[in-house]
């Protein structure tokens, strides 16, 4: 089964107040987004980053990742319509996958096997796989290939959150011991909580 992998990084940074969040230097050095893209690369090599055009040192890094790069127009730039597009852009791409797995830029604490793990099971023919750790739910979530008309006609802010709650009886939920899915920087406060110490 080929799987796909789907980096959304065309967030616009809002609540951060720093400049880009997914630019800013975390382990080693090295940006947010690009230590998401190299988890995702290792695990799907096959992988897209939706970004905007106008933050081109954030495509040139992640495309050195090893990613193929989607840039996505002003009225695509919000999480859903971002996903849309980036489903669309696979559909109709010449070998469009039969699954595809969606990372978001801002979780950069995933690890490689949790979303190995989740490609695993959809090629076991699960429909939506979602990890759980301590029994909350979090991120990445990989879809068959049978939603890919749903999450491509998303819109707004919500990611696809309203197809997993049409479909959540197909769900299946994979336990795993990684405290990255829940993750995510949104606001410099949260940033600082996982930078190095001096």
């Amino acid at each position: 089964m080929r799987i796909a992998g789907i980096l959304l990084a065309a967030g616009h940074s809002r609540r951060f107040s720093h400049g880009n969040k997914l630019l800013y230097p975390l382990q080693d050095g090295l940006p947010t987004a690009l230590i998401a893209a190299r988890n995702l690369v290792a695990a799907l090599p096959h992988s897209l980053a939706v970004v905007r055009p106008e933050t081109p040192e954030l495509a040139e890094r992640l495309s050195a990742a090893g990613l193929e790069l989607l840039a996505c127009q002003p009225e695509q730039q919000e999480m859903a319509d971002s996903l849309s597009a980036a489903i669309r852009h696979l559909v109709f791409s010449q070998t469009p996958p039969d699954a595809i797995v969606v990372a978001l830029a801002d979780m950069p604490f995933i690890l490689p096997h949790t979303i190995t793990t989740i490609a695993e099971r959809l090629s076991a023919n699960a429909s939506i796989v979602a990890p759980i750790y301590q029994g909350m739910r979090g991120h990445p979530v990989g879809f068959n290939k049978r939603f890919y008309p749903a999450l491509a006609t998303l819109t707004g802010d919500e990611g696809a959150r309203s197809v997993l709650r049409r479909h959540v009886e197909e769900m299946e939920l994979l336990e795993c011991d990684d405290p990255g899915i829940l993750q995510d920087i949104d606001t410099w406060e949260q940033l600082q909580r996982y930078l190095p110490d001096e």
